[in-house]
Formats: C-alpha cells, structure tokens, sequence
C-alpha cells in the first residue's frame, strides 16, 4: 500500500491481463476507497475526495511516475462534470487539443470526448500528439459509459517497448534514433466523422481562416500546402522516435510510429507515407509487424467500469483503443 494513503484508500489488484507486474512493479496501479467507512466518507461529498486529492498530491505524483498509470477505481465522479472537478483538483494547467488528428467534441469545461472514430476502428498505441513539439505530460480518461463488449483502453510501458526493440531490431532502433521521423498528414476540409484521423483543419486550429489557420499550422509543423479540393496537407519538422524521460534516465519510445503505419488510413491517407524516416525513407512493414506484435505483447487491457479514472503519465505510457460494440462514452482531459 503507497505510504500515506492507508486511511483513506487501498490498492487492488486484477487479474492479467488486466494487471501486470514488471520487475515487481504493478502496471498500472489500482486505488479504491479503503473499506466500507472509508468508502462512505468519499461517497457523502464529492468535495471530500478532490480535498483528498489535494492534500495527497505529492503522493500521488510519485506513485503515477514509479507505475506510469494509476486507475481510480469506485470513487464518487459520476458524470462528466464531476470528472472535469476531479481532474481540476490536480491543479494542472490544460493543454487545448491543437495539431492533434482524432475527432473530438467539448463536452464540459476542460473535458474532450476520447477519440471518435467508428467503434469497429481499432486504434493503435500512441502517446499522445507525439507529433506536434507541445504534447500533453499527463492524461486523464473517465468512463461515462462502460462498454459490454470490447473498447478497452490498452496501456503500454514505453521504456519496456524500447527495450524490446533493441533486443529484436537494434538497427531499427539506432536508424530511428539517428534520422528522427516525420509525419505527413492531409487534413479534410471540415470535419470528416468516418475516420479515425478526420479532424477538419478549421477545428484542429480553431479558426475557419486560412491565413489564420496557415499561422497556426506552422508553429506545430515544418510545412503545409493547400489542395485543390480545400484539403490542407501538412508535413512536420523532423521529430524525435525516441526521448530520453529526463526525470528516470530512461529510454522512451515516445512516438506514433505503429499509430500512423496502421491507422492513418482513409480517402486523403495512406499510412506508408504518412510516417518516413526522417530523411523520407519508408519504414519496413515486417518491422512493423514486430513492432505491433511487441506493442500489445506488453500491453494491459483493463475493463472499463462506470466511473472509473485513469491517470497516464504521458511520458512514460502509450495508450490505446479497442474495438469495441456500442454504447461506449470515454471522456478525456490533456494537461501541461
């Protein structure tokens, strides 16, 4: 049980591959109300649980950066705007979803749905907007409505991911490390619900002005062109695949490699090139097929239940989606 937190709540434990346990470490660690007293004291007021969250924030921090995702499991959040109070109790400033590619929706305050492409799309793992130099550090998902089938949000350790690679392609490995990658991505003219990349260019920047949104664009990427049919293509600056998480001395695979190779696919995309190396060559599908097999070997699969918060430190986990069979509602928050 993390030191300070015995009054007031426990750890549990799932079966894998819900839960996994790497070098004695729990991924992701689960925290519930304490026992049946407990449990009440955070039920009667919601406002007694984000007091929690404050006065053990330090502790929670430290605990989110030794697993690299925590679950809050049964506390008192049960529609979106108790989640947008829980996560404003961290006292986080919030990133706005600029540069990213999923379609999403504001739903209250600082809440986003998660991403809305069709429930039979799988989506690959990623960190979050990996591809624009101003990424999010922590993310935050609450289950406004759990899926019976389908449609967990797989988690991955990256450093572990990294380390795996190098043991089965270290050429790969040291080719992405030297030549960097750069993503190539034709934004549709207004937005496009069918895919799972279908963020029009007037929401990913907030604007219908082209000149306005030119300005924007190249804050975030090295190059854009507008096509003839009002579609905006825009190639970023050559990024790093790999980044060493200064707080651990760790190697991250902190990229969207696998995401853009398998999932940026639809009338104005074609996934080979979508992401090169960074001099342009393409990737290896074969080493993809490995990547992608590496990916979900290490890879948890929770089962979402209403209610439910997941805190993933960005930095340190990718994450994911399955597919999954209606109704599901994942909501998110992106924070600095």
């Amino acid at each position: 049980m993390p030191e300070g937190q015995k009054c007031s709540v426990k750890e549990i434990t799932l079966p894998e591959p819900e839960q996994k346990k790497f070098d004695g470490t729990v991924f992701p660690l689960i925290l519930s109300p304490n026992d049946e007293i407990e449990n009440q004291f955070f039920i009667d007021s919601t406002g007694k649980a984000l007091s929690w969250v404050q006065n053990e924030l330090s502790n929670i921090e430290a605990q989110l950066l030794k697993h690299g995702a925590i679950l809050f499991r049964g506390f008192p959040i049960t529609c979106p705007s108790d989640f947008d109070i829980f996560v404003k109790a961290f006292n986080y400033e919030a990133l706005p979803y600029v540069g990213g590619a999923a379609p999403r929706t504001l739903v209250v305050g600082n809440v986003f749905t998660s991403n809305e492409a069709p429930p039979d799309t799988l989506i690959p793992f990623h960190h979050e907007m990996a591809q624009v130099p101003n990424f999010p550090n922590v993310l935050f998902f609450y289950c406004d409505v759990a899926p019976t089938e389908g449609g967990q949000t797989p988690l991955v350790l990256s450093n572990l991911v990294y380390q795996r690679m190098v043991q089965l392609n270290p050429s790969f490995v040291n080719t992405l490390k030297e030549k960097g990658v750069k993503y190539t991505r034709v934004l549709p003219n207004g937005d496009d619900p069918t895919s799972p990349i279908g963020r029009g260019w007037q929401s990913t920047y907030g604007t219908s002005n082209k000149e306005e949104a030119e300005k924007k664009a190249l804050e975030l990427v090295g190059s854009i062109e507008w096509l003839d049919d009002g579609c905006l293509k825009t190639i970023t600056r050559v990024l790093p695949a790999i980044r060493e998480d200064t707080r651990t001395g760790k190697e991250m695979w902190f990229n969207s490699v696998i995401a853009v190779y398998r999932g940026w696919k639809d009338t104005r995309n074609s996934p080979e090139k979508s992401i090169t190396f960074g001099d342009g060559s393409p990737m290896d599908p074969k080493t993809m097929d490995v990547l992608e097999n590496v990916l979900n070997e290490l890879a948890i699969d929770f089962r979402w239940k209403k209610g439910d918060v997941v805190m993933v430190d960005n930095r340190q986990a990718l994450h994911g989606r399955r597919s999954f069979v209606p109704p599901r509602r994942i909501l998110a928050a992106l924070c600095k």
